[in-house]
Formats: structure tokens, C-alpha cells, sequence
């Protein structure tokens, strides 16, 4: 069994675009197709990323014990798979940092949420609103990493992700 995040993007961005954003280093091999790429990623940061774009997007969420709905005109979305036995004090970490790194290089509005339906982040109007508060608890660097993120935020302040292999 595999746990995924997906951050939704209202945007009528390029999903080539928006992956070069997440995973800007040319060492990583995307493949597929303009619309939808993916990129294994297992080794370097414990994730597999999916990045998909489209019009008419669908998101159904549990906020506060009831259901929110949020239809964007057009979307990307990117989706991180993980291994639910990895280690999350390894793979949480390098995931949100290229969260936090592509909602600093863009406006969109966004949601970013755990298993399809719970709400652990929105942007919107560039207002950011942490949900789930026990899950960003769960330690001060995941808190920290996505604590005060704005768009056009300075690319060089981004934190570098961790990697258990050195970054060429």
C-alpha cells in the first residue's frame, strides 16, 4: 500500500512547466507526455511524482467534519506517491520542499491534501491556511517548511531538498 499527496493548482500552467518548478535539476528523467509526466524519484527522495494537467478539476475534501468542494476551470496537479513503511522523517520533508518550492514560484491558487480527501493546506489570494494542525505538528521541520511561503518568494531561499545521495 502506497500513501499519496497531491497539491491541486488552479492554473492553466503547463505540466512541463510546473514540473520544472517542482524537480528543476536536469538530472531527473521526466516521462510521458506533455499533459501528464512522472518521474521515480525513490531513491533521491523517497517519492514518486506525477504531474498532470487539465480543465475541469474536481476536488472533494474533509474540512472540519464536512465536505468541501473546489472546481478549478483548468488545473495541474502534482501527486506524490510514497511507500507507506519509508520514513517519513526523510520522504515528508524532501515532499514538502518541493511544495513549498512550487507554490514560491507561482500564484496559482492551490490545495494540498493527503490521500485524495483530507485538507492540509489551501492558498487562495495568496493567503496561505494550514489544516490538520496534528499533522504539522508532527515535527518543527515539517511545520517550518511551508510556514510562510509567498509567491515570487527568492528561488535562492528555498531550502535545498535532503537527499540521501549528494546533489550534483
Amino acid at each position: 500500500m502506497a500513501l499519496e499527496y497531491r497539491v491541486v493548482l488552479a492554473a492553466g500552467t503547463a505540466a512541463e512547466e510546473v514540473a520544472q518548478r517542482a524537480i528543476p535539476d536536469a538530472a531527473d528523467r521526466w516521462t510521458g507526455s506533455p499533459s501528464f509526466l512522472s518521474v521515480a524519484l525513490w531513491d533521491r527522495y523517497g517519492f514518486e511524482l506525477t504531474v498532470r494537467s487539465g480543465r475541469e478539476g474536481y476536488v472533494e475534501i474533509e474540512v472540519d467534519g464536512g465536505i468541501q468542494v473546489w472546481e478549478p476551470e483548468s488545473y495541474v496537479s502534482l501527486t506524490f506517491r510514497m511507500d507507506k513503511d519509508a520514513d517519513p522523517d526523510w520522504n515528508v520533508p524532501n515532499m514538502l520542499t518541493v511544495v513549498r518550492r512550487v507554490l514560491a514560484s507561482g500564484a496559482e491558487d492551490a490545495a494540498f491534501t493527503f490521500d485524495i480527501d483530507i485538507l492540509l493546506l489551501t492558498r487562495f489570494k495568496d493567503v496561505i491556511v494550514k489544516f490538520d494542525r496534528d499533522w504539522w505538528a508532527s515535527s518543527a521541520e515539517v511545520d517550518q517548511l511551508v510556514a510562510c511561503v509567498t509567491a515570487g518568494e527568492d528561488q535562492a531561499k528555498v531550502a535545498p531538498v535532503k537527499s540521501r545521495r549528494p546533489l550534483a
